[in-house]
């Protein structure tokens, strides 16, 4: 269900706008040290994100698996044209250019365990030496298991299970969980980020 183009395009067209407009709070923080470079902003959705880092000179590749996000995301961007290349992809299957960004940021983005972390080390393999991997999501005590959409959370990458996959090339700045600097989502509780934040050494 998670990744289903159909389902992410159905609940865009749903309702004249889903998300807020506003950068997610973590990003807005844990960036505000770094240079700007090429950023990878996953899941990129309407492109609050890839809009923010673009005004403050990221170059910024946007992925989303939804058209529609994307035409909204577009529409949003007239004062960054040139900066941020929106791109129609499901990165759980063909992964981003390895080595390629500073920065890679992932914000709420649904990633299913696999036995082989195929999609995960894909991910992980797209920051260069000395960039930056961010990857923040709900806290599990916020999350219930919904059997009649099939969303299940322990079937999803938590960042704790990301650190310790990171090997020596690696060092985590920041693994905790924090309360959230921005409102839940309408008809959610969500009260808590787990955020993980770790720089590639080579």
């Amino acid at each position: 269900m998670a990744m289903d183009t159909q389902f992410w395009d159905d609940l865009y067209r749903s309702r004249d706008q889903l998300f807020s407009g506003a950068p997610n709070g973590v990003l807005v923080t844990e960036i505000a040290d770094l240079p700007p470079g090429q950023a990878l902003d996953v899941g990129c959705g309407e492109g609050a994100d890839a809009i923010w880092l673009a005004r403050r000179g990221w170059q910024v590749t946007a992925v989303d698996i939804s058209r529609a996000a994307l035409e909204r995301a577009v529409a949003a961007a007239t004062d960054v044209e040139g900066r941020v290349a929106w791109t129609r992809a499901d990165l759980t299957g063909t992964p981003p250019p390895a080595a390629a960004f500073d920065l890679v940021s992932v914000h709420y983005f649904p990633l299913a365990h696999q036995p082989d972390h195929t999609a995960l080390r894909g991910l992980l393999d797209a920051v260069a030496p000395g960039g930056t991997l961010l990857f923040a999501t709900h806290a599990l005590a916020d999350l219930s298991p919904d059997p009649e959409q099939g969303f299940d959370p322990g079937d999803y990458y938590q960042p704790d299970e990301i650190a310790r996959l990171l090997d020596d090339d690696w060092t985590v700045l920041i693994n905790e969980t924090r309360p959230r600097t921005a409102p839940a989502p309408a008809g959610t509780h969500h009260t808590q980020d787990t955020v993980l934040r770790a720089r590639r050494l080579r």
